[in-house]
């Protein structure tokens, strides 16, 4: 006798309001009411005390300040630093392991492990190895630099273009593992027929990679964009705080720690307000703009 294929129809309302409420309790109360007070806080003037109505005033000041239009441009450049460093850096060396056939699982592991780290961790790790005086790699720099005749000043905490090169390449030397991880698994979804085809015409490794999987990848591609522009702007925050501070000159000063010296240093909480309303609308935007250019040349077939 065939089995009966009916469905049951889930009909009852207030049951599943039940089972959504603790999910909407949560959203209201740890993301929506918090959205709505941010906004109200940015059109006051705040103290440890009081707050007064100031209507955009914190806005008009943020604009004019020329701290905060640096920081703009230092975010805009460290990001994109960034994000084109991981994704680059991660395609060609995930790449590289798709074609080792012995140890790939070692490999993975030694990718996976700085993003592994939690991020105070690494920005302390990274301070120490590339400590101006006494770091191990600042002591190779230098040890390179003498075989060559030059004498390498290593001194990024006084060198602003230094100290920003510095925080890039460790921001981006933590993201790597999350972008390998995924290319991984997208170059082992591509055909193995297309693979083979490729290497009988003898197509080279690079218009290979380029040609061939990139164009494959590409939906992958799209999300880890989209993810390297968040870590970019958000997550990089504790290695500028242990690192840089921010300085020097306010070289490595990003939108997001600029926020948080104003909100927890200055106690000025409107304007921080103002600032990440500034920021969420920055970054919402590029995502958008990510997103519709993505799909004129995202291969989902």
């Amino acid at each position: 006798m065939a089995e009966s294929s009916a469905r049951a129809v889930f009909n009852d309302h207030k049951q599943a309001a039940l089972l959504l409420l603790p999910t909407v309790a949560v959203c209201l109360v740890f993301l929506y009411y918090p959205a709505v007070d941010t906004f109200r806080l940015s059109l006051y003037q705040t103290t440890l005390v009081d707050e007064s109505f100031a209507g955009l005033y914190n806005y008009t000041r943020m604009f004019a300040s020329e701290s905060y239009r640096n920081s703009l441009v230092v975010t805009f450049a460290f990001a994109a630093v960034v994000v084109f460093g991981t994704m680059l850096g991660g395609l060609f060396i995930a790449f590289m392991m798709y074609e080792v056939d012995r140890g790939t699982s070692v490999y993975l592991i030694a990718a996976i492990w700085p993003y592994a780290l939690p991020p105070a961790v690494a920005g302390l790790v990274l301070l120490f190895l590339l400590q101006p005086d006494l770091g191990i790699i600042t002591y190779y720099i230098r040890a390179i630099g003498s075989l060559f005749g030059m004498e390498i000043a290593f001194n990024w905490r006084q060198n602003g273009p230094l100290a920003f090169m510095v925080v890039s390449v460790a921001a981006i030397w933590k993201q790597l593992g999350y972008n390998i991880i995924f290319m991984i698994a997208a170059l082992n979804n591509v055909p193995d027929t297309i693979d083979e085809a490729a290497q009988l015409d003898g197509i080279g490794r690079l218009n290979r990679l380029f040609r061939i999987y990139v164009p494959l990848m590409s939906p992958t591609l799209v999300f880890l964009i989209v993810i390297n522009t968040i870590y970019a702007f958000f997550a990089t925050f504790p290695l500028i705080d242990l690192m840089t501070s921010g300085g020097p000159g306010g070289a490595t000063n990003i939108l997001i720690y600029n926020l948080y010296i104003d909100a927890f240093e200055n106690f000025n909480l409107g304007y921080a307000s103002a600032q990440s309303l500034v920021l969420f609308v920055l970054v919402g935007a590029l995502m958008y703009v990510q997103l519709r250019v993505s799909d004129r040349y995202a291969h989902y077939g």
